[in-house]
C-alpha cells in the first residue's frame, strides 16, 4: 500500500515542467491519513464531492479546482468548516492541480480534447500566467460547427453552445482552451483560426468573436475539465496498487 507522500511526490513529478504563476496553491492542500488504498478524482473540491468520497471510504481525493487559492483560507467558518470537517473527520487528503492540469501535453484537459478531435499540426496556444495553456491545430477535415458540436456532446456527455461566425462557415483550424477561455479569442485571430473550443465565455466575448469572424463552441466549463483528471486517474491506477474512481458532480455550466 503506497503512502500519501509517495503519491503526492509522483504527481508533483508529472507536473515538474509547468511554469505557471497559478492562483491555485497546487499540491497537497489538506493532509489526511498516511496510507492510501483508495483514490478518488473529481473536477471540484466541494461538499457534494467530499460527501461521496467519505461514503466511498476514499483516502485521497485529487481535484482540478481545489480549496486553497492565493493567500489561502482566511477563516474556517461556514462552508469551509463543513468541508474540512468532512475531509479531516474521514482522514481524506486533498490534492489539487489547476493550470498544470489544463496544460499538460499528455494528460491535460486540452491535450485530451485535442486527441479526441484528432487535432493535427498541434502547437501550444494561448499564453496565460507564465506559460501556454492550450493547443491549436487543424482538424483532419473541415466540419460544420453543428457537426463538431454533436461530436463533443457525445464524447463529453454535456450540452454545447455553438456561436457560429457570420455565414456559418465550416471549421478547419481551431484553438482549444478548457474551462473559461474567452480571453483566448484575440489570440485566435493571431493564429488565423476558424474556431475556439472552450468551456464557457462571458457575454462580452460574443461580440468580439462575431466581429473577428470566429466560431465559438462552449462545451461546458465542467465537461471540458473532466478530461484531465480522468486521464490522470489512469496514470495513477497504472503506477500504484490502489483503487481509483471518478466522482462525477456536474454543475450544469
Amino acid at each position: 500500500m503506497p503512502s500519501r507522500q509517495e503519491i503526492c511526490d509522483y504527481v508533483a513529478g508529472l507536473f515538474s515542467g509547468c511554469r505557471f504563476q497559478d492562483h491555485s496553491n497546487n499540491g497537497l492542500q489538506v493532509e489526511g491519513k498516511n496510507d492510501v488504498n483508495r483514490v478518488a478524482f473529481a473536477v471540484d473540491a466541494c461538499q457534494r464531492v467530499f460527501t461521496q468520497a467519505a461514503a466511498g471510504k476514499f483516502d485521497l481525493l485529487l481535484v482540478h479546482h481545489g480549496m486553497s487559492w492565493g493567500g489561502g483560507i482566511k477563516m474556517v467558518s461556514s462552508y469551509h468548516a463543513e468541508r474540512l470537517k468532512t475531509l479531516l473527520g474521514h482522514g481524506i487528503s486533498l490534492l489539487a492541480y489547476h493550470l498544470p492540469l489544463d496544460a499538460h501535453p499528455e494528460f491535460g484537459n486540452n491535450a485530451v480534447l485535442s486527441n479526441l478531435l484528432g487535432l493535427e499540426q498541434r502547437e501550444p496556444f494561448f499564453p496565460y500566467d507564465g506559460d501556454t495553456i492550450g493547443f491549436c491545430g487543424q482538424l483532419p477535415a473541415a466540419q460544420a460547427p453543428a457537426e463538431l458540436c454533436a461530436r463533443l456532446e457525445k464524447a463529453l456527455g454535456g450540452r454545447c453552445l455553438t456561436l457560429p461566425a457570420p455565414g456559418n462557415p465550416p471549421v478547419r483550424r481551431l484553438g482549444i482552451v478548457s474551462g473559461g477561455g474567452g480571453e483566448a479569442i484575440e489570440y485566435c485571430r493571431q493564429q488565423r483560426l476558424d474556431c475556439l473550443l472552450t468551456g464557457e465565455i462571458g457575454h462580452q466575448h460574443v461580440h468580439y468573436a462575431w466581429e473577428l469572424g470566429l466560431t465559438v463552441i462552449a462545451a461546458g466549463h465542467y465537461a471540458t475539465e473532466t478530461t484531465g483528471v480522468q486521464a490522470l486517474q489512469k496514470k495513477i491506477a497504472a503506477a500504484f496498487p490502489v483503487a481509483c474512481e471518478f466522482l462525477d458532480c456536474p454543475t450544469g455550466l
